[in-house]
């Protein structure tokens, strides 16, 4: 059955199981307070833009944040995608002539 817990013991006297609803209690509480507060002050913030100009003015600043890649990089990582995609049709293909034999020994076609 469900056992009462005391919430007033000390967390150092305190099982682990009472620990982790103890926390879990705290925690969820924290997180009730921050989402609070964080709404009302952005209710209180600007106005949102709309329409396309923040669409693209939006995609401008995330264009921003990306790393590309050298020329370099880019040529290796496409060797390495070219190299694994023969590799992996070459695995396929001799699976598939593998079933293809047994199926001509086991079922006597051919």
């Amino acid at each position: 059955m469900a056992k009462d817990i005391d919430l007033t013991k000390d967390v150092s006297d305190a099982t682990p199981d009472e620990t982790e609803v103890k926390s879990s209690k705290e925690d969820k509480a924290a997180k009730a307070k921050d989402s609070k507060g964080k709404d009302a002050k952005s209710r209180r913030g600007k106005k949102p833009k709309k329409g396309i100009v923040k669409y693209f003015k939006d995609a401008r600043s995330e264009f921003k944040k990306v790393v590309w890649p050298t020329p370099k990089q880019t040529t290796n990582n496409t060797v390495v995608v070219l190299v694994v995609c023969i590799l992996a049709a070459l695995f396929i293909f001799g699976i598939d002539a593998l079933f293809g034999l047994l199926n001509q020994l086991l079922l006597g076609q051919g």
